[in-house]
């Protein structure tokens, strides 16, 4: 009987066993499948047939920064100021001091000639260069300074080389070369229709860059303005803006990473089309350029032009509102081109145009300065240079600069 029960409570016992190895084992089936951590989970690395190169790494490659363009406020200085050492210290301890940080210097002139000792072949063979200063050493000057160095280059107004080389001179239809009626009647210009002149002014663009120059500003990039039945420009079948604009092609075309600008007049900002007929139209000379820079001077505005939908009986007196509704015209004007390039850079004026009629022209001092500069604000802009001819700047409109504690 005792043998009996031990039997039976030792069936018992397997019975339970059983059923509880059942139910674990039922339970790991039924439970989800673990997933791996990515984190710490690695695929391994393929092992690379006996005998064969071991890849190499590809290289990192760190974008390089781009740098921040300058936002100019300058003032207009000839070769004669820039080889000038005591003018070139005043005016860079000027800019030291104050909130200027640029300086446009000549290349070349309208009279033709280079203002250092050019090495460009054709120069050298003409023998358009004087030196008026060592470009080298005074950009090195400057940029020691943090002083931006923009190379104005005249472009077509150039008596010095188409006179010694009249077939690429503008001729009068009455023979010989044509000469300006007005401002200087010994004053020539190189055919912007000969290309041979293109590559002159370039090659010229192109060594300055090599010597240091930030930035190349082409001025008198048009056709010259007078009778224009007396000029012979060898053709008739071109149109002025197509000739101008193509110029400008080629030079961005030869110099594609160098900052480009050009100087235009006002009036074109103001006029539809080349009204002018020079061979400037807003809304496609500054496809191939960086900057515009209108040459928004109040004296050169017609007495009772009208700017924007205002006249302006002297203009020359209301220097705010002038130069303001002339941008304001060029910024909505420009609003509705695709892929323009160009910013707008305006020139100033700092000189007093005492040729104008007593009642017509006022003296500009500091507060005209400034009014000029507050019209470019005022109308969306950030950069301005001023002109003097003869660099005679008041440095009582220039902010000054903010001295660390």
């Amino acid at each position: 009987m005792r043998g009996y029960k031990n039997l039976l409570l030792l069936s018992i016992c397997f019975i339970v066993i059983s059923l509880f190895v059942g139910c674990k084992f039922e339970s790991a089936q039924n439970s989800p499948t673990p997933t791996p951590n990515p984190q710490i989970t690695a695929t391994p690395e393929p092992t690379a047939a006996p005998g064969s190169p071991t890849p190499t790494p590809e290289p990192v490659v760190t974008p390089t920064p781009v740098p921040e363009k300058v936002k100019v406020k300058g003032l207009y200085l000839t070769g004669w100021s820039a080889g000038n050492r005591e003018r070139m210290d005043y005016y860079i301890n000027l800019i030291e001091e104050t909130e200027l940080n640029a300086m446009v210097i000549d290349i070349k002139n309208d009279d033709g000639i280079v203002s250092y000792e050019s090495k460009v072949t054709e120069v050298v063979e003409a023998g358009t260069f004087l030196k008026k200063y060592d470009p080298k050493q005074l950009i090195e000057k400057l940029h020691e300074k943090d002083i931006y160095v923009i190379g104005r280059l005249v472009c077509f107004r150039d008596p010095a080389f188409s006179k010694k080389n009249s077939d690429r001179a503008v001729k009068d239809i009455n023979g010989g070369l044509w000469r300006e009626e007005k401002n200087n009647n010994d004053m020539t210009w190189l055919n912007p229709c000969d290309e041979r002149n293109w590559k002159y002014i370039v090659d010229i663009a192109k060594e300055a860059v090599k010597l240091g120059f930030d930035e190349i500003q082409f001025d008198y990039v048009r056709f010259p303005d007078g009778t224009r039945s007396r000029m012979d420009f060898g053709e008739t079948d071109f149109v002025k803006h197509e000739v101008i604009n193509g110029f400008l092609a080629y030079a961005r075309s030869e110099m594609p990473d160098v900052t480009l600008s050009a100087d235009i007049f006002g009036i074109v900002c103001v006029s539809p089309g080349d009204r002018e007929d020079i061979g400037q139209y807003l809304e496609l000379i500054g496809k191939e350029l960086d900057y515009i820079s209108p040459m928004t001077y109040p004296s050169l505005y017609a007495r009772g032009q009208i700017v924007n939908g205002i006249k302006f009986p002297n203009p020359d007196l209301e220097p705010y509102a002038v130069v303001y509704n002339t941008l304001l015209m060029a910024k909505d004007r420009l609003s509705k081109v695709e892929e323009y390039r160009a910013d707008i850079r305006p020139y100033l004026q700092a000189y007093t145009a005492s040729w104008l009629p007593a009642e017509a022209h006022q003296t500009y001092a500091a507060e005209q300065y400034r009014q000029q500069i507050q019209a470019v604000y005022d109308a969306g802009y950030e950069q301005w240079i001023f002109w003097d001819a003869n660099n005679k700047y008041n440095p009582d409109a220039f902010l000054k600069e903010q001295q660390p504690d």
